[in-house]
């Protein structure tokens, strides 16, 4: 072979080498996704993603980094209309999720179809914590109208949480008002009307009791934790249960009200955005996850109510007490018509709070 045909073919060789190299490192090149979530799923999702990491190196040899955002739903909604770059929303409510499909078309409408149980891989509920020995005596929503009870709840024109907190005590005082649950669907709409007009009664007052409104379920937690503000604060059941597991020594307990509403937290892939980073398997596979016995069992380990109980440790099962349970459109309707009637501006929220 002549110097210049070697010549050539070195080159050539070299050319294939470099290209096969660019190639492989572009197939094993780290991933990274970014999961916008609300105040109370900080210690759940750090669990739940470094098994998630495992689980994807193990499949597909290569390394997937999960970075989180958290604060309370509504803003974090918000931050990702105004453009955050969400590859996956896992937020309070299905309404704010909603507002980024309808105001960004970054997500179909129909994401709620595109995973089991309406998108929502657990559930939990509202319940209250008071300071050791319960020393206001609080059992129930209708000791939290006394004159004597400060009360401590986020914002919900900020905290998805905060929202839950309002629809649970209004729907108490509706649920009494028609004299038990098992009356919704039989009461007629001069009925209904008068108990919804006492429930808007009853939550004004609360809310007259709320002595400090955080941003976030979060912020609220720590002003009645660390800060020691208020008698009693109300709470996601996990958040609370948290609360409990950490701060045992500071002296607190769990009050589980009466009746409560079955909060249901969605989870939905940003996809305009994954169509844009081209990380669709990774996103599809990191939500199917939470529905998976790993997934399952890790939200039960932080206090959400897992779908499937049959994944969960007994032990985790164990600390969540009966509660009866009613579920929002038992008695409100759809989110776009809570949100309508409740907190947009001037609606019922605006209106009772007004000083």
């Amino acid at each position: 072979m002549n110097s210049i045909k070697k010549h050539w073919l070195i080159r050539l060789l070299s050319m294939i080498s470099l290209t096969f190299l660019f190639s492989t490192t572009l197939l094993a090149k780290d991933l990274e996704i970014l999961n916008v979530s609300y105040d109370p799923t900080r210690e759940f999702y750090q669990e739940f993603n470094n098994a998630f990491k495992e689980y994807w190196e193990a499949e597909h040899e290569q390394t997937v980094n999960i970075r989180m955002s958290h604060g309370g739903s509504g803003r974090q909604a918000l931050s990702v209309m105004q453009g955050l770059a969400a590859d996956i929303v896992t937020l309070a409510l299905a309404y704010d999720i909603d507002m980024i499909a309808e105001r960004t078309s970054r997500l179909e409408t129909d994401w709620q179809a595109k995973l089991p149980l309406a998108s929502s891989p657990y559930t939990s509920t509202i319940v209250f914590l008071v300071r050791k020995g319960n020393p206001k005596n609080i059992h129930d929503w209708s000791d939290l109208v006394r004159d004597d009870i400060a009360v401590i709840s986020p914002n919900p024109k900020t905290s998805g949480g905060a929202r839950w907190n309002y629809l649970a005590a209004w729907g108490f005082a509706y649920i009494d008002a028609l004299q038990g649950l098992d009356k919704i669907s039989s009461a007629d709409a001069s009925e209904q009307a008068q108990a919804h007009a006492k429930a808007q009664s009853f939550v004004q007052q609360l809310f007259r009791n709320v002595t400090v409104m955080d941003t976030g379920a979060r912020a609220s937690s720590n002003s009645f934790i660390e800060r020691g503000m208020g008698d009693v604060l109300i709470a996601w059941e996990n958040e609370a249960l948290m609360a409990l597991n950490a701060f045992e020594s500071h002296g607190f307990e769990l009050i589980v009200p009466s009746v409560s509403i079955q909060a249901e937290p969605p989870v939905a892939a940003v996809t305009a955005n994954n169509e844009r980073k081209g990380n669709h398997q990774v996103v599809n596979e990191y939500l199917n996850y939470l529905y998976s016995p790993v997934g399952q069992a890790i939200a039960a380990k932080y206090y959400f109510r897992p779908q499937y109980q049959e994944h969960a440790d007994e032990k985790d099962l164990a600390a969540f007490q009966a509660i009866e349970l009613f579920r929002l459109d038992d008695i409100f309707g759809n989110w776009k018509e809570v949100q309508d009637t409740h907190f947009s501006n001037d609606g019922i929220f605006d209106q009772i709070t007004r000083r």
